[in-house]
């Protein structure tokens, strides 16, 4: 079964500097019934004015990816990191024991971009920090690149680490393309760019998903399309 949230029903805050879509309950944004989906617990599309960004606050306990999809994002940290990502580009932060963090744009233009929280299956780590830059090319058949995971086989292929049984792929189809992308438990799909239909229901561009039940994902782009499918533990077990 997938079920669609489509982007004009997300939480919305525009605090003028950051205009933001919630699509779990998040700061002042609260729906009891959207808490948060298998060990999901927040994805924010984020769009960040030119110059401004996120001061130095604290993280502790969480895994927080950010996927770059327009401009760029510079980060600092109290472990001594300072890195920028790019548009189509992914940074991992793997909270642990305390870490303070800051965001900012330092770009000329507006950076927008997924902020994805997900609950970590080990408590009490050693915080750390990663980035990595993966291929622009859209996807021409197959399946989708692996961006970020918990599992052991796909981080011997270079995706970004994570404490979670969890994985997230993502990239680019051409309008007319498409993927078959399998998921090992429940999945949490964000339709970054265009028009797609995923098993034959519609998502356009900013909606979310849920997907319970389905193990094969066959996903065609209408139109050029970016879409990040997040991979979670089957509900049941969370």
């Amino acid at each position: 079964m997938i079920t669609v949230y489509p982007f004009d029903q997300l939480g919305h805050i525009d605090h003028g500097w950051l205009n933001t879509r919630h699509h779990f309950s998040f700061a002042n944004y609260y729906d009891p019934h959207r808490i948060h989906f298998s060990k999901l617990r927040v994805v924010n599309d984020d769009r960040i004015a030119a110059g401004k960004g996120f001061g130095l606050h604290p993280h502790d306990n969480m895994e927080i990816i950010t996927y770059v999809r327009k401009g760029a994002i510079t980060h600092q940290d109290s472990m001594g990191n300072t890195g920028r990502t790019a548009a189509g580009d992914v940074q991992v932060m793997s909270a642990g024991t305390g870490v303070y963090h800051s965001e900012h744009n330092l770009e000329n233009e507006e950076t927008i971009l997924y902020q994805i929280w997900i609950f970590p299956n080990i408590h009490g780590v050693e915080p750390t920090w990663a980035a990595r830059r993966f291929p622009k090319a859209a996807v021409k058949s197959g399946s989708l690149p692996v961006l970020v995971s918990g599992r052991a086989d796909e981080i011997a292929t270079g995706a970004l680490p994570i404490y979670q049984d969890a994985a997230i792929y993502g990239g680019r189809i051409k309008a007319g393309g498409a993927v078959r992308q399998d998921i090992r438990g429940c999945a949490y799909l964000l339709a970054s760019l265009g028009l797609m239909t995923v098993n034959g229901v519609v998502l356009a561009q900013g909606d979310g998903a849920e997907v319970v039940g389905e193990k094969t994902l066959d996903i065609v782009a209408e139109s050029e399309s970016e879409v990040l499918v997040i991979d979670l533990p089957d509900d049941s077990e969370s």
